[in-house]
């Protein structure tokens, strides 16, 4: 980078107080002294000849759900509104700021991270990178925005049904969901303990890599170089391409041919018993439900239920019906079922499909409750089975022509292959944009 720190987070601040009241529906906090503060010490370090790692002096948001050492962290929801601030950093927080990221404010997001579509009430809905009119995606809906519309580099959200990829997907941009064990989840609000996974957006896959390696406390290694050519590459046709809006699959398949002729090989496989297991095992209701219940049950005996957004609320619900014996038989499943995949895609280097098979709707469209669900329903479909499938995954921002909206590319890798996803992602972006 050719700019200082400091160069960099001036014009950050700036395009948030730009945006004007839409910077304030994408950030829920700025912290813009600290900011210049922090930029100020690693462009000295820097001129000192001192690096404390990829991201030193990188511009960084994290999702509000993320613990900040004296600010409330209101995870999307009025009711925490005056909860008490947090007596100390999240533990990937702390990582971010040993590392030198210079941490620019919290993004906005669904309420309790509880939906793919980044409607919030209460806070307000931050409109779509491209369009605004269009949903953002969620549940980190600030984090995609402020990426797409540099606002930081790089933004830290959570990822338990597609929350990162989503809105990567709907706002042109990358977002990786890392295997759940690689980044720790404490100091964070959780959704879901079974599927809570935590990773960043941001503009490249290297990027996103870098961050990575800080999140995981690894030594950052550059990724191996790898080329497109001979990779094996599994197209799982069938439920996950049902219900894919005619731009998405045009974009898909136009991206599918030019790796083919990178002589990337693909093969067209039937995966739907692995795939569809996840919906079928979970009809009477899903592990993130029963979960939530869990997690919020005072909040619901406390007589506050009242004050959430309806259609979570509604989502909170289900899952006070859900039976401890569903939910252990769920489980039992989940475990038996991610091996036979692991099995299933042994002869591959990864899958890939579209992310989310719509381009992003208006939010004015999603009025109707009904509606709502149905569309947050399908945004959801492709991320959550690899959440529920525990492998890790990137969203990859296909290119499009001029006012046409993002389409989003999934990679998926395989469990705790992250390291070796990136650095086929790499090479793959590096394809799409050469």
């Amino acid at each position: 980078m050719t700019t200082t720190s400091l160069e960099r987070t001036r014009a950050a601040l700036q395009a948030i107080a730009d945006a004007g009241a839409e910077g304030a529906r994408i950030f829920t906090q700025v912290y813009a002294d600290t900011a210049l503060q922090a930029a100020a010490a690693a462009d000295a370090r820097a001129a000192a000849g001192i690096c404390l790692g990829p991201l030193d002096g990188r511009i960084v948001s994290v999702k509000d759900l993320f613990d900040v050492a004296g600010e409330t962290t209101t995870a999307g929801s009025k009711v925490r509104h005056t909860a008490a601030p947090a007596e100390r950093d999240a533990v990937i927080v702390q990582r971010l700021r040993a590392a030198g990221a210079v941490i620019i404010g919290k993004t906005n997001m669904t309420e309790f991270a509880f939906s793919g579509i980044g409607i919030n009430p209460h806070y307000g809905t931050p409109g779509n990178a491209r369009d605004a009119a269009r949903i953002p995606g969620g549940s980190s809906s600030g984090a995609g925005v402020a990426v797409a519309r540099g606002m930081c580099e790089i933004a830290i959200g959570s990822d338990t049904g597609g929350s990162i990829r989503i809105p990567a997907a709907l706002n042109g941009v990358t977002g990786f969901k890392p295997t759940q064990a690689r980044v720790p989840r404490e100091g964070a609000f959780p959704l879901s303990f079974s599927l809570d996974t935590v990773g960043p957006l941001s503009r490249s896959v290297l990027d996103c890599a870098q961050t990575d390696a800080v999140l995981a406390q690894q030594p950052w290694a550059p990724l191996v170089p790898r080329t497109v050519a001979g990779l094996r590459v599994a197209v799982p046709r069938g439920l996950l391409f049902t219900q894919t809006e005619d731009q998405v699959l045009a974009a898909f398949e136009q991206t599918l041919a030019g790796l083919r002729a990178a002589q990337v090989r693909t093969t067209d496989v039937n995966l739907d018993a692995w795939l569809g297991a996840p919906f079928q095992l979970q009809e009477q209701g899903t592990l993130i439900a029963a979960e939530a219940a869990h997690i919020h049950r005072e909040l619901l005996a406390a007589g506050q239920a009242d004050q959430l957004d309806a259609l979570v609320l509604s989502r909170i619900r289900r899952g006070e019906t859900i039976t401890a014996a569903h939910y252990v038989g769920v489980q039992q499943a989940r475990a038996q079922l991610q091996t036979q995949l692991d099995a299933a895609l042994a002869d591959f280097d990864l899958l890939a499909l579209p992310t989310v098979p719509v381009v992003a709707p208006t939010i004015e469209s999603l009025d109707d409750a009904d509606t709502f669900h149905r569309t947050n329903m399908l945004v959801l479909r492709n991320p959550s089975v690899f959440n529920f499938y525990d492998l890790p995954a990137v969203s990859l921002p296909l290119p499009r022509a001029a006012g046409e909206l993002p389409v989003g590319l999934m990679l998926v890798g395989k469990r705790h292959g992250d390291r070796e996803l990136l650095s086929v992602a790499d090479a793959v972006q590096t394809s799409l944009t050469a």
